[in-house]
């Protein structure tokens, strides 16, 4: 079972890699980090 959910795991990442550029990536990768951060601050208050 965890072989079959590490295969799906690696095969997903693989595809979502190949449909981003290195730009379009680094543009997910900073969303993701503003979403965080937005979470943070409202955290705090």
């Amino acid at each position: 079972m965890r072989k079959i959910i590490l295969l799906a795991l690696v095969a997903s990442s693989l595809a979502v890699t190949a449909c981003n550029t290195v730009s379009g990536a680094g543009k997910d990768v900073q969303a993701a980090g503003k979403a965080v951060t937005g979470t943070a601050e409202d955290a705090k208050h």
